[in-house]
């Protein structure tokens, strides 16, 4: 009797020790929640946890199909850009061409498959490496993303934009898709034969083929079923920003890549599971979002995550060498009642999990004083006009005693309504939105709207939610004044190129169309060739060099932002301010440089310094419920030679 309290008492024991060593991920997981409820009293809320499973639906979803491929031994990289593609035919058929909203769907998701088909035989039939072939349809499924849209986004059908919406005012659906997808791959793996074929496949290749495995066949239908994951969450994205993105899910490859590693599986192959892949998704998605809460730079949270991802790897490996075994999802670990034994310890663990945490939450209830604070999304830090906003914004801020959060969309409509989402969890008295889209940002302003948090646009506004004022400059009539500008310098007539800025996004559509009615003025002016060059400077260089080569006797160059303007000046080199005018957008202090420099003729400079002090400001007035103005417009002016010293 003794003998058996003693071994019960130390299997008890045993048993959380086990799961966490056996369970690398799910230790990660457990120690990076309660570290951020103690560092965070909003983290271990209802509402932050339910964004958490909406912020982890999309990348656990793409990281399911994933998982297929890795157990398998291979790697899909086109999975983002599928994402997109699928999401792009679905708006395009339902709106465009008119197709009932079920067909449209279906058609998504036959795009999925094809995309994953296409992979599949490419690799066994092709002899292409994966890595090879899956690149090729990263940029293949992005380009035709790009070409049905045309490089804007379409607005997505309201019936499918419900998956993105709430269940009785509180339930994501998102999550519940996330839940049912992660059972069909717990599924697929462990009680199918094309699961048994993904281990036997990527435990030895050859031993599979020669045991009568139809080994090319499995492998295309193992990519078809990523590419099919791929196209769901490529829906459930879309819905949530009820709009199709073309450059939606751009880098969530290597996140889905990141999740199915952390949670255990070999790049090697033979060796993953649905349970895994969900924690390590869990695992990104606490991460960012507990950052975004604890104001941590939107640069050191990069780093931040890219040291976590490496640890937690790394406490998978150690374990491996420890002697752990883990065990491929589905597989028996033995007779006599294992995975009730299995079943026990998560239990243990969970409730342990669960105390620790609740004691947490206690503990932050009690200390609730909370200070004014504000919240700022920036649609991206990668450009020193958006630099300067965030600088002006600071500074008022640190004027007015306020604290101020900022965070770095990097261009990435989804990215930015987790960052809104996480802004309200957390409780802002007011949050500023510099939009990547007008229309992608409305349901997550939506949500702050519920919360009764003020809402201030700025640069960009919001399309389909209520903010209290918009302050920006106008783009289309700063386009136009660039488009009368470089007329002007050319007398009327000549030839002319166009650098556009990253396709999609409001700013690069309204300075286009703002140029466009302006250069209509002027028919003696012909417009040669445009191309996108991201508002990046080296692309601008490469982008300009190549319309060089193909379009000789270019007179003018309108660049939609300072940093486009000033590559095209490199690649002009000494015709640049000479037999070549070039006109930029933003006035940036690089770009009135090169205009004091002659090198850049002229700038439409938007004072972005002014732009965020003045965001700040009209977002303490809504905090405090005091009016404001329903815009507010910060001056727009040209600045060539003649007026650069004053404007600096």
């Amino acid at each position: 009797m003794a003998t058996d309290t003693l071994k019960s008492s130390t299997a008890g024991a045993g048993g959380l020790r086990r799961v966490l060593l056996d369970n690398g991920a799910l230790s990660a997981l457990v120690v990076l929640v309660i570290a951020m409820s103690l560092l965070s009293g909003d983290f271990l809320t209802t509402q932050n946890l339910l964004n958490v499973g909406v912020q982890a639906a999309v990348t656990a979803i793409l990281a399911f199909g994933v998982t297929f491929v890795i157990v398998s031994a291979g790697i899909d990289l086109s999975v983002g850009s599928v994402a997109a593609l699928s999401a792009t035919v679905l708006a395009w058929a339902a709106t465009s061409s008119g197709v009932p909203v079920w067909i449209a769907v279906l058609l998504a998701v036959v795009t999925g498959i094809a995309c994953g088909f296409v992979n599949g035989a490419l690799i066994s039939y092709g002899k292409l490496p994966p890595f090879i072939a899956t690149l090729a349809m990263l940029s293949v499924a992005r380009g035709l993303s790009l070409v049905i849209s045309q490089g804007s986004p379409i607005p997505f059908p309201s019936s499918v934009s419900r998956i993105g919406d709430t269940l009785g005012g509180w339930l994501p659906v998102p999550v519940l898709v996330m839940i049912v997808m992660g059972l069909i791959t717990a599924l697929i793996l462990g009680r199918t034969f094309i699961g048994r074929s993904m281990f036997a496949i990527g435990g030895n290749e050859e031993a599979a083929r020669l045991s009568g495995l139809r080994v090319k066949r499995q492998k295309v239908v193992i990519y078809a079923l990523s590419g099919l994951f791929a196209a769901v969450a490529g829906i459930v994205l879309a819905s949530r920003l009820t709009s199709a993105q073309p450059q939606a899910a751009q880098g969530y490859e290597l996140d889905a890549i990141a999740a199915v590693v952390i949670g255990g599986a070999s790049l090697s192959g033979g060796v993953g599971k649905a349970s895994g892949t969900f924690i390590g998704a869990l695992i990104l998605a606490v991460l960012r979002n507990g950052l975004n809460l604890l104001s941590v730079s939107a640069f050191w949270q990069q780093v931040v995550i890219g040291v976590v991802i490496a640890l937690a790897v790394l406490l998978d490996t150690v374990r491996r060498k420890a002697g752990a075994t883990p065990t491929a999802a589905g597989a028996s670990s033995g007779p006599g009642g294992s995975k009730g034994g299995q079943a026990a310890q998560y239990v243990i663990a969970a409730v342990v999990a669960a105390a620790i945490i609740g004691g947490i939450s206690l503990w932050n209830n009690g200390s609730s004083g909370k200070s004014a604070k504000l919240g700022l999304s920036v649609s991206t830090l990668n450009n020193p006009f958006f630099v300067q906003m965030k600088a002006g914004a600071q500074a008022e801020a640190k004027k007015e005693g306020i604290k101020l959060t900022v965070t770095d969309a990097q261009n990435d409509a989804s990215q930015q309504a987790n960052q809104l989402q996480n802004f309200t969890s957390e409780g802002m008295s007011a949050v500023i939105v510099n939009p990547v889209d007008s229309d992608a940002v409305g349901p997550a302003v939506r949500g702050a709207n519920k919360a009764d948090i003020p809402v201030v646009a700025a640069d960009r506004g919001v399309n389909k939610a209520k903010t209290a004022t918009l302050v920006a400059s106008d783009n289309v009539a700063g386009g136009r004044q660039a488009a009368k500008t470089l007329a002007d310098k050319l007398g009327g007539t000549g030839r002319i190129v166009i650098l556009q800025g990253t396709a999609g996004t409001s700013a690069s559509r309204e300075r286009g169309q703002g140029f466009a009615e302006g250069i209509k003025a002027y028919p003696g002016i012909k417009v040669v060739a445009k191309q996108p060059a991201d508002f990046d400077r080296t692309k601008g260089l490469d982008v300009m060099t190549n319309m060089l080569q193909a379009n000789a006797g270019v007179d003018g160059v309108f660049a939609e932002n300072d940093e486009m303007a000033l590559g095209a000046v490199k690649a002009l080199g000494s015709k640049a301010g000479k037999s070549v005018a070039v006109v930029g957008f933003d006035g940036t202090p690089d770009g009135l440089k090169a205009v004091e420099a002659g090198t850049l003729y002229a700038s439409v400079a938007q004072q972005p310094k002014e732009l965020g002090r003045i965001a700040v400001q009209n977002a303490v007035r809504a905090a405090k419920d005091k009016k404001v103005e329903e815009m507010v417009k910060v001056p727009v002016k040209v600045v060539t030679s003649k007026n650069v010293a004053s404007f600096k």
